[in-house]
């Protein structure tokens, strides 16, 4: 097989999240708040929002999986009408909202709508102890939670806090940011049944290399999509930036996603979540973008393609269309920096491409080594492969070509 380490200069991008359980008295896990620890999200934004949420969604079925637990994940005004919350479970997930900025009257009766959407979808909302006060009324009845910050220099100043929120809200209340027992103890003697904070847990932070598609490809994707152009034009697409197209298995497969099946095709993928929920994915993407295609991820593309085109010859077209995954696919552990055991079972693949990824047997895996065995320029193991094929080398160096003209032809 070739080196596919990075290339000198060229950086993938990394997210670094972090997830803080909150819990009870007990200290039994209810829920995590999870927080962008990335070095660009010095601060809270709609893209570092939309970032945090398509992470979240990616690793739901992975090791720093929440799928078990509900989630609190934080949005700033702009987003809370975002399409990002079309990928997250409502029944399991909590949207945390900041104070109106210098709490502002007309701010606050200006959020109520987005407010009130997001209740009416099953999602519940968690605020800041200031949203007793008497100019956020029109906030206090949505409240499922209210968050109290415990590091105060005297926690009985909370107790008229306490008590107005248990009074104006149906909120349970949190006391966050608790940092020793005599905290913990004032807290509870307050009435405050869930707890957050370093004397229970410090966060636990998670690194992942993250594909971000190209500029081009996500513009296009979003064009073709809310133009309902064919299933074959946005399977084009799709299949050109490998971002693209590993994003959508991870979404589809995704445990928040409540449509984890097996998938042998891109163009099966697209039918699964259909053009509405692609249109909003898309829109997404739009704030996680690269200005250049990742050289690895288009080495994946030529592999999928010219995979793709030799099937042609001797199998049906859903094999082909595996057989395209399987190429696509093969490189994926290098990109993201994991396992490809652990990668094969959070995206829920078809067996036949799950089997060729871990083994490299069967159909689809003699058909890898074989295009490994091009790409490597390794004359030993071409000859073992080729033997075990029933393509001439004519089809073989006309697959490769194509494979190379049709990754590069994304902005034709």
């Amino acid at each position: 097989m070739p080196d596919h380490s990075p290339v000198p200069g060229e950086v993938l991008d990394r997210i670094s999240i972090a997830r803080q359980p909150i819990v009870n008295a007990e200290r039994s896990v209810l829920a995590y708040e999870l927080f962008n620890r990335s070095a660009v999200a010095s601060g809270h934004s709609q893209a570092s929002d939309v970032a945090l949420a398509l992470h979240a969604v990616a690793q739901s079925a992975a090791p720093f999986a929440t799928s078990n637990h509900d989630i609190f994940i934080h949005s700033v005004h702009k987003g809370l009408a975002g399409p990002q919350w079309d990928f997250l479970t409502p029944a399991k997930t909590v949207i945390e909202i900041a104070p109106a900025p210098q709490h502002a009257a007309d701010f606050i009766a200006s959020q109520v709508p987005a407010l009130v959407a997001l209740k009416s979808r099953g999602f519940r909302l968690a605020f800041k102890h200031s949203v007793v006060a008497p100019v956020y009324k029109p906030w206090q009845a949505l409240a499922d939670f209210v968050k109290l910050n415990a590091s105060s220099t005297d926690v009985q100043q909370y107790k008229p806090l306490v008590a107005a929120a248990r009074q104006r809200t149906p909120a349970s209340l949190i006391a966050e940011k608790v940092e020793d027992s005599p905290q913990f103890e004032a807290m509870r003697a307050l009435g405050v049944e869930e707890f957050q904070g370093y004397w229970f847990s410090i966060p636990e932070t998670v690194q992942s290399k993250v594909l971000s598609p190209s500029q081009a490809s996500a513009i296009q994707l979003f064009k073709l999509v809310q133009a309902e152009a064919s299933l074959d034009e946005v399977e084009t697409v799709l299949k050109k930036d490998a971002a693209l197209g590993v994003s959508l298995l991870r979404i589809i497969n995704s445990a928040s996603s409540g449509m984890r099946q097996k998938v042998t095709s891109i163009r099966q993928a697209i039918m699964l979540l259909g053009y509405g929920r692609l249109v909003r994915w898309a829109a997404m993407l739009l704030t996680n973008t690269h200005a250049h295609t990742n050289i690895q991820g288009t080495a994946a593309v030529v592999r999928g393609r010219m995979m793709e085109l030799l099937a042609q010859y001797s199998m049906d077209a859903e094999e082909a269309g595996a057989a395209f995954l399987v190429g696509l696919l093969s490189q994926i552990d290098t990109l993201l920096g994991q396992p490809m055991e652990d990668l094969v079972q959070q995206l829920a693949l078809d067996d036949a491409v799950s089997h060729a990824l871990l083994t490299g047997d069967g159909k689809f895996g003699a058909l890898l080594a074989l295009v490994c065995a091009c790409e490597s320029d390794d004359e030993a193991a071409f000859s073992v492969a080729f033997s075990r094929l029933p393509y001439s080398l004519r089809h073989i160096n006309m697959a490769h070509m194509e494979a190379l003209v049709w990754a590069d032809s994304l902005s034709e």
